[in-house]
């Protein structure tokens, strides 16, 4: 059987995460999705589509998706929705996770992994995170829980934009790229948002594709030694003019990103070495990282990324004849020590 592809979806109280989902269970998109909601948070979907008192929890929606509510563990639950569809009880071709609000995605996201059950069934896909555009500056100065959930996205929706100005609406804009280069932003109106952009991301495939804002490399280059990221005088991007406004500049955020570029190869037993320590030391710490790298020893590219501290690699392609074989990785993390890792990576190149 073909693995199950899953999505968690993430984002803090009140961000849309529930209109979303409710878009997802009603709309003939012609997709049969199971939804699994962690019933913790003020606003779960059952008050308003799930009128049930069964004691399995498992609805089936009109437009053939299913619904199920769990108060218990997430692996039970998987496991549960896989068995019935393998025994032709539930039909249903993806799960989608909501996590409560005030949810660390980690752990969610590690079930995946490191369950050879859920992992013999299921395919983690993408961590989707929606961010409320009004309230989420507020947010994500007081809240560790909606730094992180930013930190792990693969993608990121922003809800209410409609409340907020269109300078207020770049400035979180421009601090959630400084917080996670790799996941790419879009307003979400309402949840309003193509399926294409929910489903199918592969945020988690090994590939040879690292997705980072082209303009966020360039502006990282003219800083590259300048560790601490701060921008000077020319700087004029609204985020960084509001002091005061309770618009921090990017900086005082915990969850930072930092992208590590280099020319030289890799020693592959150096690197293997140096990565394995600094996953121990800060795993914890570590929410998303990725690379692409260039390896002494082989003519393809080497691809690795991990969540805490789970770390897989793989062979991707083969560099191209006129490639430039450079390496380049992103770190995505709480309060990272950026210069002992350039440091360490330096040390493991050829």
């Amino acid at each position: 059987m073909a693995l199950i592809p899953a999505t968690i979806l993430t984002g803090f109280l009140g961000s849309g995460k529930t209109t979303l989902l409710k878009r997802i269970l009603t709309e003939a998109h012609g997709q049969k999705i199971a939804v699994i909601e962690n019933e913790f948070g003020e606003e779960n979907i059952d008050s308003d589509i799930l009128v049930t008192e069964s004691k399995e929890q498992i609805v089936q929606m009109s437009n053939g998706c299913v619904c199920c509510t769990i108060r218990e563990d997430l692996r039970e639950a998987l496991q549960l929705l896989a068995a019935k569809k393998r025994q032709g009880l539930l039909d249903f071709d993806r799960v989608v996770i909501e996590t409560t609000g005030l949810a660390d995605p980690g752990p969610v996201a590690q079930t995946f992994f490191m369950d050879d059950e859920i992992a013999e069934s299921y395919l983690l896909d993408s961590i989707l995170t929606l961010v409320d555009a009004k309230h989420a500056p507020q947010q994500l100065n007081d809240r560790q829980e909606a730094r992180r959930q930013v930190g792990f996205a693969d993608q990121i929706f922003i809800s209410k934009s409609e409340l907020v100005s269109a300078e207020e609406t770049e400035a979180l804009i421009h601090r959630l790229k400084h917080m996670n280069p790799r996941a790419p932003q879009q307003k979400a109106h309402f949840g309003d948002v193509p399926l294409k952009d929910i489903f199918d991301l592969r945020g988690f495939n090994l590939n040879a594709k690292l997705d980072i804002d082209p303009d966020f490399l360039k502006e990282d280059d003219h800083d590259h030694h300048d560790h601490d990221h701060a921008h000077g005088e020319a700087c004029d991007h609204p985020s960084h003019k509001h002091e005061g406004h309770g618009h921090h500049h990017h900086t005082d955020d915990d969850v930072k990103s930092f992208v590590y570029k280099a020319d030289r190869a890799f020693d592959p037993a150096k690197l293997e070495d140096f990565l394995g320590a600094i996953v121990n030391i800060y795993g914890p710490r570590m929410l998303r990282y990725k690379g692409v790298l260039n390896m002494k020893g082989t003519e393809r590219k080497v691809i690795f990324q991990g969540v805490h501290q789970l770390m897989g690699s793989d062979l991707g392609p083969e560099w191209g004849k006129d490639e430039n074989r450079q390496s380049r990785m992103v770190f995505i993390g709480i309060e990272l020590p950026r210069e002992i890792l350039e440091q360490g990576l330096e040390q493991c190149l050829v």
